[in-house]
């Protein structure tokens, strides 16, 4: 038995969204609706919403039970469906990279904490010579009573000392990379 065969839409026409395609779109409206919710107020103020989808995201955040709140989500999903979503995603994505940067500057700050702690005068040398602008004697002092804290078990007063120090320095210039 012969089946038709489907008919190729023209150069004119635009060609039908597949219902696998319409699903993905709908799960990623979904999770973007999941992260608006979860998002922190004051992050939330600053995303571009129309005033009726902040409302039900705020609904949506006062929602205690999970059946209702999982029904709420997908009003919020409904909403974003039928709105123009992309300058809302670049919002949140930028958001995210500019989170991202800043875990990525705190975790070169923390290794050359912990690499100054651990070694010897050579990383403070190395530091200091990139140019940083930096008391090098109170940097000594914190290092050393770091090294003691880290001796006898003591909480680490003089590591988080040394870590704001570091932080500050790299506000001013960033850290060289480490070798």
């Amino acid at each position: 038995m012969n089946r038709p065969k489907k008919a190729k839409p023209a150069n004119d026409e635009i060609p039908e969204i597949s219902k696998s395609q319409r699903k993905r779109e709908a799960h990623a409206l979904l999770d973007l609706a999941r992260q608006l919710v979860s998002m922190p107020q004051s992050r939330l103020k600053r995303l571009p919403l129309d005033q009726d989808l902040r409302d039900e995201v705020d609904f949506a955040r006062s929602i205690r039970p999970h059946g209702a709140r999982k029904r709420q989500l997908m009003t919020v999903a409904k909403k974003l469906r039928n709105g123009d979503t992309e300058a809302l995603l670049d919002a949140v994505n930028n958001i995210d990279e500019k989170n991202r940067q800043m875990i990525v500057r705190h975790h070169h700050v923390e290794a050359w904490r912990d690499r100054l702690i651990e070694g010897d005068d050579k990383a403070l040398s190395e530091l200091l010579e990139h140019g940083q602008g930096a008391n090098v004697q109170i940097l000594r002092q914190l290092i050393r009573n770091a090294k003691k804290e880290a001796k006898i078990n003591k909480p680490p007063a003089a590591s988080r000392k040394l870590f704001k120090v570091l932080r500050e320095m790299n506000a001013l210039e960033t850290l060289p990379p480490l070798s």
